[in-house]
């Protein structure tokens, strides 16, 4: 054997020992679908006094930002109730109502934030309600009034001699209908919860055409699922959405007519919930997703100032007067009025148009949400409405919008662009990713090398890992990516009992040297 093969081989026995000291070599894993870091959401978009109260209840609740900041965008549209429209150019015009759905898990505090937010709301509606007390009341009497009215002249009709017979069946008839004409209007609501789609309806009619779905928790999507008629139904949604006319005609009901329906919602929903809407039938392809302004912010479970500051009481005080001040104002109107846009705002969003436009190609980034993304421009100017209103709220509607409005509306839509393309790219997603990535997460943050399938099970929240089998997916997938390896089973004990905890040890990129 000549040196040079005697080093080679002395190498190579080396490498051997190595190897069997210290386990195979890895190689280098391969990324899991990344997720890049989402935008957080801008309040400085939003006017002074909304943008403080935003800040200010999630510095004391310890939320994301994104929630009181989706939220707020809410709540101005429930005050405008439908009651405005941004004209755009020639026929194009947007009601300024919105779909707005944050993400989040468990535990952070969501009908804590939803009760500040939405106070000033529930506050006006009693206001409401004693200011029309007096006017529900009049009504009330007058129907009992006509309907009494109506049932004596047709007795009379009926007992009447023949000379008088036609007289007062005219009378009769005249009375009937007069009292069928009669209407009590209903007690006002802004905001509703737990809503079949079938209440919604008649609420709306009820309404003047326009109420609030607020909730901190994501039960809507299960009833458009079909949680009480057992099949999807979602028409009312989408009507209400788009502004478009609701016309119910059923059996064992009086028909329902809404000219321009104007719903808003505003929700807080699980992960998990936010990823299965994807699975309700028809739901992207009648355009149900596409109208949702989606939000996936960052838990902060596990890094809370437990000592924050607290909600200034000037900043609340402000917050509920003008909010306040907005829901008593447009609710007495009967008709809608159009915001129009300066040339200068225009200028904005066709810069914006453009920008949606060469994305929306085959190769474009937004390609792959294109029916979320045809409606980007219509959610910015939805957005700038409310934007002015909040900016305005003593006399927005005799105002254009400005251009500084719009470029804050289209900042906004950036950021609800990215979450909208990581929601849909995680409700594509193989289920395992979703998973693998919380193990790995968990790894990498308590660097650990080994570790049983056991342990790994009781540090994992039940929440995403009810059983152990749940476990497998993340596991194979981690493995497949080289990011994990099983380890040999230790020999069996001749003695039976029950088998060791399958081993692990992780890559060396998840411990790094110090």
């Amino acid at each position: 054997m000549s040196a040079q093969e005697s080093d080679l081989w002395a190498g190579f026995d080396e490498e051997m020992t190595a190897e069997a000291i210290a386990g195979p070599v890895w190689d280098e894993p391969v990324p899991l679908n990344p997720r890049g870091t989402l935008p957080s959401f801008p309040v400085d978009a939003l006017p002074d006094w909304l943008g403080a109260m935003t800040a200010g209840v999630a510095e004391e609740t310890q939320t994301p930002v994104d929630l009181a900041g989706c939220l707020a965008l809410a709540v101005i549209g429930t005050a405008a109730g439908g009651r405005l429209t941004v004209s755009v150019r020639g026929q194009w015009s947007e009601p300024v109502n919105l779909y707005t759905a944050v993400a989040l898990p468990p535990g952070n505090r969501k009908s804590a934030v939803f009760g500040l937010m939405t106070k000033p709301l529930l506050a006006a509606e009693k206001a409401l309600i004693e200011l029309t007390a007096p006017q529900r009341a009049e009504a009330a009497a007058s129907a009992r009034i006509a309907k009494a009215a109506a049932e004596k002249a047709e007795k009379l009709a009926a007992n009447a001699e023949a000379d008088k017979l036609a007289e007062l069946t005219a009378q009769a008839i005249s009375l009937s209908e007069a009292a069928e004409q009669a209407r009590v209007p209903a007690e006002p609501q802004l905001v509703a919860d737990d809503v079949t789609a079938e209440s919604l309806t008649t609420l709306l009619a009820q309404q003047d055409g326009r109420i609030s779905i607020l909730s901190p928790e994501g039960e809507i999507f299960e009833i458009i699922a079909g949680r009480y008629s057992g099949a999807p139904n979602m028409g009312i949604f989408l009507k209400g959405h788009a502004g478009d006319m609701a016309r119910v005609n059923r059996q064992a009901r009086d028909a329902q007519y809404i000219e321009n329906p104007a719903i808003t919602m505003g929700l807080a929903v699980q992960p998990d919930v936010l990823d299965g809407i994807g699975q309700i039938k028809g739901a992207d392809g009648r355009g149900l997703l596409a109208r949702f302004l989606y939000s996936k912010p960052e838990s902060l479970v596990g890094y809370r100032n437990l000592t924050p500051e607290l909600l200034a009481p000037e900043t609340a005080d402000t917050y509920a007067q003008k909010l306040g001040h907005l829901a008593l104002t447009l609710a007495a109107w009967t008709e809608p009025v159009a915001l129009t846009l300066t040339p200068e705002a225009d200028a904005v969003l066709l810069a914006y148009q453009r920008v949606t436009e060469s994305r929306l190609r085959k190769d474009g980034p937004l390609a792959p949400i294109i029916n979320w993304a045809s409606k980007r421009d219509g959610a910015a100017a939805r957005i700038a409405g409310l934007l002015h209103l909040a900016t305005h709220p003593e006399d927005a509607w005799h105002r254009p919008i400005a251009a500084q409005t719009m470029a804050a509306a289209t900042r906004l839509g950036d950021y609800f662009t990215a979450h909208a393309l990581d929601v849909f790219n995680a409700m594509k997603a193989d289920p395992a990713q979703e998973a693998a990535h919380t193990v790995l997460s968990h790894l990498r943050e308590t660097r650990t090398a080994t570790f049983t399938k056991r342990d790994l099970f009781r540090a994992m929240p039940r929440s995403e890992f009810p059983a152990m089998g749940d476990l497998d997916p993340a596991l194979e997938l981690l493995e497949e990516h080289g990011w994990l390896r099983q380890q040999p089973p230790p020999p069996r004990s001749t003695r039976g009992g029950r088998p060791p905890s399958p081993r692990y040890e992780t890559h060396p990129r998840i411990t790094p040297a110090a």
